[in-house]
């Protein structure tokens, strides 16, 4: 699914269920040893997915451990992304020639609990995703947009290293399947002009991908 929203240049391994007895490497079973059952399967399975994106490229099999803030710590010259919900793990990698950052999420396609939107998204945003859904019902715009933020957020750490709030996001859909993230903090390691990213709602889920090209 997340495949088709990246260009070719990224390679992605996806699965919708937790094959047994995939291995951890390095560190990575001291990082999910207190972890529930349901925790670890998770992480195991993403880093099966990871790895066998990093195949894709001639790279591994390596450990990939949690590094700051959880993000994944890539081999050298790597730049990739993670991702896992309900039914679906997928990692998405690419050589830092290729882009300079890269980020995806894929989520469960429901409405948001109740109170959730309030949290993540600013008056214009909610103005937006109303207008937005008397186009398109068919899509929960208020899920998408969460995963669109957490998209832009895997995209903006690796370069500035430092937290993006779902506030400091604006975001504004097309409902042909594109988005684009205006970034109230600025970083010089970030575009100026902010983030643009693709999405896509496949039945029960809905994913998103933000990619930075080279400068």
């Amino acid at each position: 699914m997340i495949d088709m929203l990246l260009p070719p240049e990224v390679s992605v391994a996806e699965a919708f269920h937790d094959p047994p007895g995939l291995p951890l490497l390095g560190t990575e079973p001291e990082e999910v040893s207190r972890a529930v059952e349901k925790r670890r399967r998770e992480f195991t399975t993403v880093r099966w997915c990871a790895r066998r994106a990093l195949a894709g490229l001639g790279v591994g099999p390596v450990a990939i451990p949690r590094g700051e803030r959880g993000a994944p710590v890539w081999p050298d010259r790597i730049v990739g992304s993670m991702t896992h919900c309900h039914g679906y793990r997928a990692a998405a990698v690419a050589r830092d020639t290729d882009l300079r950052a890269l980020g995806i999420d894929a989520e469960d396609h429901q409405p948001l609990p109740e109170g959730v939107l309030r949290l993540v998204a600013s008056e214009t945003e909610r103005a937006h995703l109303a207008e937005l859904a008397r186009r398109r019902p068919d899509v929960h715009w208020d899920r998408l947009l969460f995963s669109a933020k957490e998209s832009v957020y895997k995209a903006w750490f690796p370069l500035a290293r430092r937290w993006l709030g779902h506030e400091d996001a604006e975001l504004v859909f097309a409902v042909e399947g594109t988005f684009t993230a205006r970034l109230h903090q600025r970083d010089p390691a970030v575009p100026a002009e902010g983030f643009t990213g693709r999405w896509a709602v496949d039945g029960p889920l809905t994913a998103t991908v933000v990619t930075v090209p080279p400068s």
